[in-house]
């Protein structure tokens, strides 16, 4: 069977393979707002990627989730709610800025037994790794997953991650749980921030940033809002 991809199938299938699993109203708010009819648009677009065999999909949820054609995960596997809380994050952060060097389940250390965020993106400039909490867990193993983090930063293997800038020196990424529990936990090391969703973080920004304006009467040479948390 011969037949040619637009450059839209391509992102599309290439965004399914990088998230996992992706809803049909994520593929509408990013690919298809555009269109006079978005939803019909999505919707005849993600059948011909599906019987071109380019995509799997499971209907186990309403809107319909798509899958990469060779995933590994059951298709009523709770691993899907897992993806799903992934891809909303990072919509959460497109609504304010489309975050870069995007990786999901990033595994830094390379190895087992390491941290493993469920998310790592460069954010209005500043490197993150974000830990999604979809369960609430005892604050001894959330202690332990920062001792996690520590760990690394002492190894200095973070300064040659391949995202790193060239022209300045090494960062240590701050560390975001997004979580509607506080956890009692402390690094004298790595910044941690708790919020909910990302709308949290923006406003405890904002808030920080006015106020540093104030005290410095400094302007923003960038002409927008920039991110440093490290």
């Amino acid at each position: 069977m011969s037949f040619r991809l637009s450059q839209r199938d391509k992102d599309i299938i290439a965004f399914i393979n990088q998230f996992r699993a992706v809803d049909r109203d994520s593929l509408v708010d990013l690919f298809f707002k555009q269109l006079k009819s978005p939803i019909n648009a999505c919707n005849s677009v993600m059948v011909r990627l599906y019987r071109l065999e380019l995509i799997e999909r499971t209907q186990q949820y309403s809107p319909t989730v798509y899958l990469p054609v060779d995933a590994k995960i059951k298709k009523n596997s709770q691993k899907i709610l897992h993806f799903l809380s992934i891809l909303d994050v990072y919509k959460q952060m497109c609504t304010y800025s489309t975050p870069k060097q995007v990786i999901v389940e990033d595994k830094p250390t390379g190895r087992k037994g390491g941290i493993e965020p469920d998310l790592f993106c460069i954010f209005k400039g500043s490197p993150f790794w974000i830990e999604i909490q979809r369960n609430q867990y005892s604050e001894q193993k959330m202690q332990e997953k920062i001792n996690l983090y520590e760990e690394f930063f002492f190894s200095d293997q973070w300064k040659a991650l391949h995202w790193q800038p060239e022209d300045r020196s090494a960062i240590f990424p701050s560390v975001i749980l997004v979580t509607p529990v506080r956890y009692a936990v402390s690094s004298d090391h790595i910044r941690i921030i708790q919020v909910a969703n990302i709308q949290e973080l923006m406003e405890k920004y904002n808030g920080s940033n006015k106020q540093r304006k104030i005290r410095t009467k400094a302007t923003d040479s960038s002409g927008g809002i920039r991110i440093n948390l490290t």
